[in-house]
């Protein structure tokens, strides 16, 4: 059930030479979301491996959330570039604001280094039961039967949920109307109220109400099935070629942090991934554990850019 791809054991043998240089000074881990969301979830487990990685030098959540995730990247980038500093990014801070973003201060690729990928998140398409589509290429056939008038919804405007059902439809030559609201509770409950027809959101979010047959789920938008649903097919087993869809959360520093500060880091983050104790707890957090070198995650980052780019561009939002 456990998927840490690419934790090695050198991850696991670099803690204690880590503990021989770990430096005093706390480090500030920068959430760019309010407290209590998921990211903010997954700093906290991520924290205290970090910290016995680092041979008990403090590592200190701190939460900086507002305008989609700007305010926080800020707080990074007006901090020294020293390595005390660190933020945990989402999809929308690391990718999708890149091209949303007027400020090119606040463009991820200008700003910031990536340290190691922590987990990634699969994600899900339902639908709300008064949507007769019972599978997949059912449901793109009603998106064209009927152009323009199902409607989905999203946690805001620029996010992964909005710019997942936005990729859908271009890739689908479909098209629907996108409604945004505060949250995605709120669109579970008017899903189930019949109010707004389908969402892309992460599965760890969507299970309980798949299970209690609240709403139904038509794919999963990853390219294997989930541990977490593991009788749903994927999108690409339904006639989808390539379709995927993956949240994920990663370490980054301001872009002028010395190599040997992001090494460190990166070494920590891996060994704290690889620790089973919190690694049990992201898989029990709905995620899939990852733990990647800096050079796999910046490779993982540019496929990532190159892949929603043009969907960010093609749907118009800008965020000031």
């Amino acid at each position: 059930m456990m998927k840490r791809r690419d934790v090695i054991l050198g991850a696991l043998l670099a803690a204690p030479a880590l503990s021989v240089r770990a430096q005093g000074a706390p480090i500030r881990m920068v959430i760019p979301f309010a407290p209590g969301g998921a990211t903010d979830v997954i700093g906290r487990i991520l924290a205290p491996g970090m910290q016995e990685a680092l041979g008990g030098a403090p590592v200190v959540v701190e939460n900086r959330g507002g305008a989609a995730g700007i305010l926080g990247a800020e707080a990074v980038l007006g901090a020294p570039a020293d390595g005390q500093t660190i933020t945990l990014f989402t999809i929308t801070n690391a990718v999708l604001n890149a091209g949303m973003v007027k400020n090119p201060r606040q463009d991820p690729r200008n700003g910031f280094a990536p340290v190691s990928q922590v987990i990634s998140m699969p994600m899900l398409l339902t639908v709300g039961k008064h949507v007769p589509a019972q599978n997949l290429q059912e449901f793109i056939a009603l998106m064209r039967a009927r152009p323009g008038r199902l409607t989905y919804g999203s946690s805001g405007t620029g996010g992964i949920n909005h710019l997942g059902s936005h990729l859908l439809n271009m890739r689908t030559n479909t098209t629907a109307e996108h409604v945004p609201y505060r949250g995605a509770g709120l669109v579970f409950a008017d899903m189930m109220a019949g109010n707004v027809d389908f969402l892309t959101e992460g599965i760890a979010s969507q299970q309980q109400h798949v299970r209690a047959g609240s709403i139904r789920a038509l794919a999963v938008l990853s390219r294997e099935r989930s541990p977490l649903l593991p009788d749903m097919p994927t999108a690409i087993e339904q006639g989808l070629p390539d379709f995927e869809i993956m949240n994920f959360m990663g370490i980054f520093v301001h872009k002028a942090t010395p190599p040997a500060q992001i090494a460190r880091l990166e070494a920590a983050t891996r060994a704290a991934v690889a620790n089973p104790a919190i690694a049990q707890k992201l898989v029990e957090a709905g995620t899939d554990p990852v733990g990647s070198s800096a050079a796999d995650f910046n490779t993982f980052w540019q496929a990532q850019l190159a892949l929603w780019l043009p969907v960010v561009e093609a749907s118009g939002v800008k965020l000031e």
